[in-house]
């Protein structure tokens, strides 16, 4: 609990501008990038095997900091009726999706749009740089995010990073902000832990590379809902670089 709330408090708050060097403003989308993100990315589970690589139990919400209302959703969870109302993707929007085992392909729709396709659940995520949302646009599982670029702060003591640990080259932590909302009604795991409507997710891009010459990020994740969490929910996933899309395979959403 104490590290959670200290994850938040150590990460400040996105803002929709702030002033770049001599007072110009920032560049944004593809012209702004500090750092370069297409391609193609796997996420290796080294932690959370037990909610991740396999549906967890019903009733086992273990680390995640649900409320009383959340309890009884969570209990109360049944694949079937999902699968008869064609919720199959409940477990595939913003605040989860990141954390499904599976791959990535990272590309720009345009200049100003970041698009991230994944292959488990075949979602689409858009990250939009600059602009404002549309007015009264449809809640979707991936909501709408609004995303900026970090300007780059310096590792920490013996090479250290912001979060993860491990050692890292480089000065572009925490380089790509994103925070979603617009969000339709979910799961944060699939065994039926609910997000509702009011759920805002903030992500942290953290780019890096290791000696070896592999490349990887990693994304802090705040999962914030004053429905259905106690506490903010605080994740963070690391994703490896792949050398093409091979291996990249989507797949339908599933419910179980």
């Amino acid at each position: 609990m104490m590290r959670i709330l200290a994850l938040v408090l150590l990460i400040p708050p996105m803002v929709s501008a702030q002033p770049g060097r001599g007072g110009q403003a920032p560049a944004l989308g593809r012209t702004g990038a500090p750092v370069d993100l297409t391609g193609y990315w796997v996420s290796p589970v080294m932690e959370d095997y037990r909610w991740r690589m396999i549906t967890p139990l019903k009733g086992d919400a273990a680390s995640v900091p649900i409320n009383d209302a959340a309890r009884k959703i969570v209990d109360a969870w049944d694949p079937a009726k999902d699968e008869a109302a064609g919720l199959q993707c409940k477990a595939y929007g913003a605040p989860a999706i990141m954390r499904v085992p599976g791959r990535l392909h990272i590309t720009w729709q345009d200049d100003n749009t970041l698009k991230i396709e994944t292959d488990a659940g075949t979602q689409t995520r858009l990250f939009h740089f600059g602009g404002a949302p549309p007015p009264k646009a449809e809640p979707g599982w991936q909501g709408y995010s609004a995303a900026r670029w970090d300007p780059g702060v310096p590792p920490g003591p013996a090479g250290l990073g912001f979060v993860g640990g491990g050692a890292r080259v480089g000065t572009k932590s925490r380089s790509l902000e994103v925070v979603t909302t617009n969000l339709r009604p979910g799961y944060l795991r699939k065994n039926g832990v609910p997000y509702s409507a009011s759920t805002t997710v903030t992500e942290y891009y953290d780019r890096f590379s290791e000696p070896n010459g592999d490349e990887w990020f990693t994304i802090t994740t705040i999962v914030t809902d004053p429905q259905y969490l106690a506490v903010p929910f605080v994740t963070t996933t690391d994703f490896k670089k792949e050398p093409d899309g091979t291996r990249f395979a989507p797949a339908p959403c599933s419910a179980r």
